[in-house]
């Protein structure tokens, strides 16, 4: 019967690739969250505002 080895394994297999760190900054625009909001709000406000003037 052949002798088995041992495989080295150093940790789970099942997050190959699926790591991810964030406190590495990714780039990209960093918008404050009530800004988001409020520009949101002001294009329904204006969108609303223009369907009963022009409507």
């Amino acid at each position: 019967m052949p002798t088995m080895r041992k495989r080295d394994v150093s940790g789970p297999a099942g997050g190959a690739g699926l790591i991810r760190y964030f406190d590495v900054d990714e780039g990209g625009p960093k918008l404050d969250p009530k800004l988001v909001i409020s520009i949101v709000v002001a294009i329904i406000i204006l969108e609303l505002m223009s369907s009963f003037l022009l409507g």
